[in-house]
């Protein structure tokens, strides 16, 4: 049975689905959940990922980590930590940048968190040289000194829509119509953890929830706050949620989010004003929110572009000229992504942001 038919069956019995329940299923179920089954990534998936652009970016990601790791006293061990490590190539190109750093690799205890079995296989032969440990969630990471990068993880967290009616709200759900998928509203309800946002919203106005970023948020600032490190949150999205941002990618394509599930890539921009808030609450310090672009600029990018260019074909050249405008340039991935950094106060914020 595909996981449609499940789904439908499942409303059948049990009513509408929340957005966040219908993510989950599409995109964890343990036999036809999207990252449980393949590789997404890549020409032949359907999305791109900056450490799949370019090796710069993970050697300066490893570089600022070095840094937050040498300012804060060289900790020994600490753990050097992935959220969402695709196939592994960001902390391939951070080990690698980072092996002349006296100290750093002696002292890393690698973990990555990955929920995919097929991504995992993939990040062990892309690692091969060295003994990461895997593991189910973030709360089973150690309480030990923390550096850790989150490229591209928080936006597949499952979210829950609400639209303004009035003082209540109207829950955006995933129902049946006429036999298919659909979406519907809920009833109008009061809702806590939107008190704070009617008076900056509308009648009609939609919001977007992700209690699990929320809780990971909490455990990560936690480690931090207690036993020091520094975290960067790579991700699309801005600094508050307003409007639908819920979306499908397919071979690189928008897609309908309801037509195939468990075959397309779903994902929403990341509200980073509700991760720094939930990191202060966790008594962690948070820098201000930049653009990707201007991040890689204040790691060198401009600097380790020129470098590998120098005795390149043209071709190859070229190819380093195009990755760093991609990863860099406004109107590519420069301000679409976002970076947060999280640190424990009083210690300097992680090299490339501002506090």
């Amino acid at each position: 049975m595909s996981l449609r038919a499940l789904l439908i069956e499942r409303i059948r019995q049990d009513g509408p689905l929340s957005l966040a329940d219908y993510m989950a299923e599409c995109l964890l179920h343990p036999v036809h959940g999207y990252y449980t089954t393949r590789d997404p990534l890549g020409a032949a998936g359907d999305f791109t990922t900056a450490p799949e652009i370019s090796q710069m970016f993970g050697e300066l990601i490893g570089l600022a980590l070095a840094q937050a790791w040498m300012d804060e006293g060289r900790p020994t061990p600490f753990t050097l930590a992935e959220l969402g490590p695709g196939r592994g190539t960001l902390m391939a190109d951070l080990l690698r940048a980072t092996r002349a750093v006296a100290g750093f690799h002696d002292a890393a205890r690698i973990a990555l968190v990955e929920a995919s079995p097929a991504l995992r296989r993939i990040q062990a032969e892309t690692l091969s040289g060295h003994t990461p440990s895997w593991l189910d969630r973030v709360e089973d990471l150690p309480d030990r000194p923390l550096l850790l990068v989150a490229n591209e993880f928080f936006d597949a967290l499952p979210i829950r829509q609400f639209i303004r009616d009035g003082d209540l709200w109207r829950e955006r759900l995933v129902g049946l119509e006429n036999g298919k998928l659909a979406f519907g509203l809920g009833a109008a309800t009061p809702q806590a953890a939107l008190e704070h946002r009617l008076p900056d919203t509308r009648d009609g106005d939609l919001v977007e929830l992700c209690a699990p970023a929320q809780t990971v948020t909490t455990e990560l600032a936690r480690r931090m706050a207690a036993h020091g490190g520094a975290g960067l949150i790579i991700d699309y999205g801005d600094w508050r949620s307003l409007g639908d941002t819920f979306q499908a990618l397919h071979r690189h394509e928008m897609a309908d989010p309801l037509a195939s599930p468990g075959e397309a890539d779903l994902t929403a921009h990341v509200d980073f004003e509700a991760l720094a808030l939930t990191a202060k609450n966790a008594g962690c310090a948070h820098t201000k929110l930049t653009p990707q672009g201007i991040f890689l600029e204040r790691l060198g990018i401009t600097a380790r572009a020129q470098a590998l260019v120098r005795g390149r074909t043209d071709k190859e050249a070229k190819s380093i000229i195009h990755a760093h405008r991609r990863l860099t340039h406004p109107e590519e991935m420069g301000n679409l992504f976002k970076v947060l950094g999280l640190f424990p106060a009083p210690a300097p914020p992680p090299p490339g942001l501002e506090p």
